[in-house]
C-alpha cells in the first residue's frame, strides 16, 4: 500500500474492530472521526488561529492591491511587509508554546488531527512569509517545524492503544515532514524515533493531570478528547470508585455518568488559568436531574464558551457505538469571554451566555419541585397494577368475559400507557374496588386472574409486594380519580415538534409511568401542548436514549407561566378546542401518524400554530424567533418565581 496518505484515523477504526467487543463496552470506549474532532479543535483554538493569519493573509493583499494601484510605493510595501512577517512569527511562537492534552485519548485520533491541523496552518503561514519575500522558493531561515511531538500529551487506560497513539503521531509527524519537504524544500531529520513519554498509559480519573501536563497559569493548554460514557446503572465496582476517588464528597455521583469525572478533574485543572477544555460528551449531563448534581460544582469554577447541540454518534468503526452526543467547551471563571457559540449542523448562534442546559442564558439549575411554581393543577403519576400481568386484558380476552358474564363490565376499565395512547393500541384492565369485590370472585374467570395475582405476589422476594396479595383484586398502586384528564405520556419521540398528549374520560385510567391531571381545564391542555412547553420539556427534562422523558416534579411543575387573565384562557382553551377537533378530522390515523413530521396534516400543523402563538402571547418578550428566545425567557422568568421558594 502507499501509506503517504493514509489518514491515522484508520487506526482508532482498527481498534473498535479488534478489540472484544464486550471489554470496549464495560471501558466506553468510543474512538471519534475526523468531522467530531474538527467540531472540538475549530471552537476550541484552531478557529481563532486561523483567524489571526486571515487578518494576516488580508492584510497583505490589500498592501499589494494599494501598490498595484499606485497607492504606494514598492519600499513602502516591503516595510509593510516586513510588519506582516512579525506578526506571523508572533503567531508562530504562540502556537510553539501551546500544550494540547487528550487525558482519554485512546488511540490518539485527537492528538493526530490536532497535530497535522496546526503543521498545515503553519505551512499557510509560512506561504505568506514567503509572499512577503518576493515569492522566493525556500526559506533558509526554517530549519523545521515549531510544532513539535513535546506540545502533545495524553492518558490512555489500556496499553494497546497507548503504543498505538505513539506509533500514529510518528506517522503524522512524517507525514507534515514529507509535505514540509514537497512545498518548501526543507529537510527535517525524523529518526532516530523517541518515545513520547508525555503520553502516558494510567488511569485518567486517578491520575494527577497536573503531573501529566505540568502548566502554569500563563500556558494556554487545551485539554480536549472524548472520555468514555457509562450511565450510572452501567458502571462497575472500579468505576464508582473511580469517581469517588476523583470527587470525594464535593460532588454527589451516584448518579452521573462516568464522563462527569473529566468533567470534574478538567476545571479544577484549568481553574485560575489561561487553558480551556472541550469534550464529546454524552447528553445525558446537561438533562434531568444530572444537571442539578454535577453542574452547581461546575460552574463555580468555570463557564461555558460553546457547545454543540446534540447529535447522533457516527465514525467509520464497526459495531457503531449508539448514543447521542453534544460537545461542551469551557474555560476559567477569570478568562473574559466576549460571546457564547451555540453551534448546530448547520449554523452558529452568538449569545451572551450559555446555562448548563446549553441554551442562551444564565447559570440557572433547574430542581425538582413537588408543586407547580406556577401554581397548575397537580400532576398526577399514573397507576401501578405490580400483578405479573395478571389483572390485564387484551380486546378478545375482554370480549369474552363480557359477553358471557354482562354484568362484569363495571370491573373492567381501558387503560392507557404511552404506546396505547399514541399508537392506537387496545389494552384493558380488571379494576375491582372493595366494594364489588364480591362481585369479581362470583365470576370464575376473573376469580381465576384474581387468584394468579395472589401467588403472583405471594411470592415475590419484596414484602411490600407480599402485603399485597393480602388484596390482589386491586391495583398496587391506585392513583386514579373518576373525572376526565388529561393524558401525558413519559416517553415520546424526539422527532416530533409536540409530545402527543390528550384527554380521556373518567372510566380511562392512565398507567405508570406516565401522567395525568384531572379534572383539568381545557387551556391546560393547550398549555401544556405549545410550543413554549415543549422547549422547556426538551431542555430541562431528561431522556431515555434520545426520547423525550417527561417528569412531572422537573418539566411540569418548573415550568414558568405568567398569571394571565380568564379571557386569555378561553383564547387559549378555544385554539386547543380546534387542535382537538382538527385530530378528529382524521379518525383512521393515530396520534403516531398525526405528529409524524413528515406526515402531520398541515391543518392540524397550522391549528397548533395558532395555539403556539396565544401562548408566547402570554410572555414578556413575544414575539420569538425561535426556541432560544423563548428559552432565554422561561429561565428568566423560572428565576424570578423561585427567588423566594
Amino acid at each position: 500500500l502507499d501509506w503517504k496518505n493514509i489518514n491515522p484515523d484508520i487506526f482508532g477504526s482498527m481498534i473498535q474492530a479488534v478489540v472484544n467487543p464486550e471489554v470496549r463496552a464495560n471501558q466506553g470506549m468510543h474512538y471519534t472521526s475526523v468531522p467530531n474532532i474538527m467540531k472540538v479543535i475549530n471552537p476550541l483554538f484552531l478557529d481563532e488561529l486561523r483567524q489571526v493569519y486571515n487578518r494576516l493573509k488580508e492584510e497583505y493583499e490589500n498592501q499589494r492591491q494599494l501598490v498595484d494601484l499606485g497607492g504606494q510605493t514598492n519600499k513602502q510595501f516591503k516595510q509593510n511587509c516586513q510588519v506582516i512577517i512579525k506578526k506571523s512569527k508572533e503567531l508562530l511562537t504562540r502556537m510553539s508554546k501551546m500544550k494540547f492534552f487528550d487525558p482519554a485519548c485512546g488511540s490518539g485520533n485527537f492528538l493526530i488531527i490536532t497535530y497535522k491541523s496546526l503543521r498545515l496552518l503553519e505551512m499557510d503561514i509560512l506561504r505568506l512569509q514567503q509572499l512577503c519575500l518576493g515569492g522566493q522558493t525556500a526559506l533558509s531561515s526554517i530549519l523545521g517545524s515549531v510544532i513539535r511531538m513535546q506540545q502533545f500529551y495524553g492518558i490512555e487506560l489500556l496499553d494497546f492503544p497507548h503504543e498505538v497513539a505513539m506509533l500514529s503521531m510518528w506517522l503524522a509527524e512524517h507525514q507534515m515532514n514529507k509535505k514540509l519537504f514537497e512545498d518548501f524544500g526543507v529537510v527535517t531529520d525524523a529518526l532516530p524515533l523517541h518515545n513520547i513519554t508525555q503520553i502516558v498509559c494510567g488511569n485518567a480519573c486517578r491520575l494527577d493531570w497536573n503531573v501529566v501536563c505540568p502548566h502554569g497559569k500563563e500556558e494556554e493548554v487545551f485539554v480536549f478528547g472524548n472520555p468514555p460514557y457509562l450511565g450510572a446503572r452501567l458502571q462497575e465496582d472500579n468505576q464508582k470508585q473511580d469517581m469517588e476517588f476523583a470527587m470525594g464528597t464535593n460532588v454527589s455521583f451516584n448518579n452521573l455518568d462516568y464522563i462527569s469525572t473529566w468533567f470534574y478533574k478538567g476545571c479544577l485543572y484549568i481553574e485560575d488559568s489561561k487553558s480551556k477544555i472541550a469534550f464529546v460528551s454524552t447528553n445525558s449531563i446537561c438533562q434531568g436531574e444530572q444537571v442539578a448534581l454535577l453542574w452547581p460544582f461546575l460552574l463555580n469554577h468555570v463557564s461555558i464558551m460553546f457547545s454543540y447541540r446534540w447529535f447522533k454518534w457516527s465514525n467509520n468503526a464497526k459495531n457503531n457505538a449508539g448514543v447521542t452526543c453534544t460537545i461542551i467547551g469551557l474555560c476559567s471563571k477569570e478568562q473574559t469571554v466576549s460571546e457564547c457559540r451555540i453551534y448546530d449542523d448547520t449554523s452558529c448562534i452568538k449569545v451572551d451566555s450559555i446555562n448548563a442546559y446549553l441554551a442562551a442564558g444564565s447559570s440557572t439549575i433547574v430542581k425538582p419541585f413537588v408543586q407547580s411554581i406556577s401554581k397548575l393543577p397537580e400532576m398526577c403519576f399514573g397507576s401501578m397494577a405490580n400483578d405479573g400481568g395478571a389483572l390485564l386484558l387484551n380486546p378478545i380476552e375482554k370480549d369474552g368475559i363480557i359477553n358471557e358474564y354482562s354484568q362484569a363490565d363495571i370491573l373492567i376499565k381501558k387503560i392507557y400507557g404511552a404506546l396505547e395512547f399514541i399508537r392506537g393500541i387496545d389494552k384493558f384492565c380488571l379494576w375491582v374496588s372493595e366494594e364489588n369485590k364480591e362481585l369479581a370472585y362470583s365470576i370464575p374467570p376473573i376469580k381465576k386472574r384474581i387468584d394468579l395475582c395472589e401467588k403472583i405476589r405471594g411470592e415475590s422476594k419484596r414484602s411490600a409486594t407480599n402485603k399485597l396479595a393480602n388484596v390482589p383484586y386491586e391495583f398496587a398502586e391506585v392513583r386514579h380519580r373518576d373525572y376526565n384528564s388529561i393524558f401525558i405520556p413519559s416517553v415520546s419521540s424526539e422527532k416530533r415538534d409536540y409530545i402527543p398528549m390528550g384527554l380521556l374520560n373518567a372510566d380511562e385510567v392512565t398507567i405508570a409511568p406516565n401522567f395525568a391531571v384531572y379534572d383539568a381545564e381545557t387551556w391546560l391542555f393547550g398549555l401544556l401542548t405549545s410550543k413554549m412547553h415543549m422547549a422547556w420539556v426538551k431542555t430541562v427534562g431528561g431522556r431515555l436514549e434520545t426520547r423525550y422523558r417527561y417528569s412531572a416534579q422537573l418539566c411540569y411543575n418548573t415550568f414558568p407561566f405568567p398569571t394571565i387573565s380568564g379571557a386569555k384562557k378561553e383564547q387559549i382553551a378555544e385554539a386547543a378546542e380546534e387542535v382537538l377537533i382538527t385530530r378528529e378530522l382524521y379518525p383512521d390515523k393515530t396520534l403516531a401518524d398525526l405528529y409524524d413530521p413528515d406526515t402531520m396534516p398541515q391543518d392540524l400543523r397550522e391549528a397548533h400554530e395558532v395555539l403556539d402563538d396565544l401562548v408566547d402571547s402570554c410572555y414578556p418578550g413575544y414575539p420569538f424567533a425561535n426556541d432560544e428566545a423563548r428559552l432565554e425567557c422561561l429561565f428568566k422568568l423560572y428565576e424570578k418565581m423561585t427567588q423566594k421558594k
